[in-house]
């Protein structure tokens, strides 16, 4: 099933939230508001339905229930032309935000299959229009599929949201809703809205994972590479921490840590909703990667197996974080991926 105009992030979705990691209650699940008693002047002789128990907002559960919009794709300025694609300034509004991007269509007749490409970490200070994935973007577009890129809120030419940070980021898979979205909204005769995949690297794995538990249906398919950690205490640790990110303290005031509230940390990993997933998912991750470790992706995939999610991971022997010289052959293996779920 695929959404429309609007992802509904609790009605129309088959399966409860649980909030530990191995399962749990079904106290995130929705839940219907109790009918008005009819004015007989007798008590109603049953008991009410609950109110829906309240969420954490800043959780994957609470983006389960919000009610995404995506619309509003502009193509503006043209930014390159090439014999096998024209590349475009972008912009789409996502739940109320104005978001920045670059989109290559392919010449010929279209409609074309559509990918959103989500970015690994780039210091927005420095980060401008459509960084981060360039290859896959060249690639992509000439291998016949419409690529929107997205900026993510706070980058380039994209809206502000001041507290993203300190909550986690979860505003980029936001986002990313939002481009899909726009994308079966825009009418325009090159995309097939009925044909969307996800591609994100590095940080944007960890967005793509969010966005199969928050937005199950949205998307065809799904690849990550080199993704971080499904856990975000982790990529804390590992990054910011160990930086010395000042917002580290800011996240932990806000939120507690996980030993102080391990029910925040266990409603902010998709690992905790694998249950969720329905789309096909490939993860391809380098042996040598000393950036993102690989025993994060073997977590991750181990996770959605266990699910019984349709999940492969590929072990690329010898590459690091960025991919070097194996990074044509794995495009292979990723664009025949697409291929099987897209064409």
């Amino acid at each position: 099933m695929r959404l429309r105009g609007t992802a509904h992030a609790a009605a129309g979705l088959l399966l409860a939230v649980a909030m530990g990691c191995t399962g749990g209650g079904d106290d995130d699940a929705p839940q219907a508001w109790p009918a008005p008693a009819r004015a007989t002047g007798e008590s109603p002789r049953t008991t009410p339905t609950p109110a829906p128990t309240p969420v954490d907002p800043v959780s994957l559960p609470a983006l389960m229930r919000r009610e995404h919009t995506g619309s509003g794709l502009r193509l503006g300025a043209v930014l390159d032309r090439t014999s096998a694609y024209t590349r475009h300034a972008v912009t789409y509004e996502a739940n109320g935000l104005t978001v920045s991007g670059i989109m290559n269509i392919p010449e010929g007749e279209g409609p074309f299959p559509a990918l959103v490409l989500a970015h690994g970490y780039i210091d927005p200070d420095v980060y401008v229009s459509g960084q981060g994935m360039p290859r896959e973007q060249d690639r992509l577009a000439r291998s016949g599929y419409a690529v929107l890129h997205t900026d993510y809120r706070n980058h380039a030419r994209s809206d502000k949201d001041p507290d993203n940070d300190v909550n986690l980021r979860l505003g980029y898979t936001e986002d990313v809703i939002g481009a899909a979205l726009a994308l079966r909204d825009s009418g325009r005769p090159e995309i097939d809205g009925d044909r969307i995949g996800l591609f994100g690297r590095s940080m944007g794995g960890g967005v793509v994972y969010n966005t199969l538990v928050v937005a199950p249906g949205l998307f065809d398919a799904a690849v990550a590479y080199a993704p971080v950690s499904a856990r975000p205490e982790e990529n804390i640790d590992h990054f910011q921490r160990s930086d010395g990110d000042p917002v580290v303290a800011e996240i932990e005031d806000r939120h507690g840590t996980p030993e102080q509230n391990p029910a925040f940390w266990r409603g902010v990993t998709p690992l905790s909703y694998a249950d969720r997933v329905t789309e096909p998912l490939l993860i391809q991750h380098g042996t040598a990667d000393d950036t993102c470790p690989p025993a994060w992706s073997r977590e991750a995939a181990a996770a959605f197996e266990k699910a019984g999610k349709d999940v492969e991971l590929r072990a690329v022997p010898g590459e690091g974080h960025t991919f070097g010289p194996k990074w044509a052959a794995s495009m292979d293996v990723t664009e025949a991926f697409l291929e099987r779920h897209l064409r």
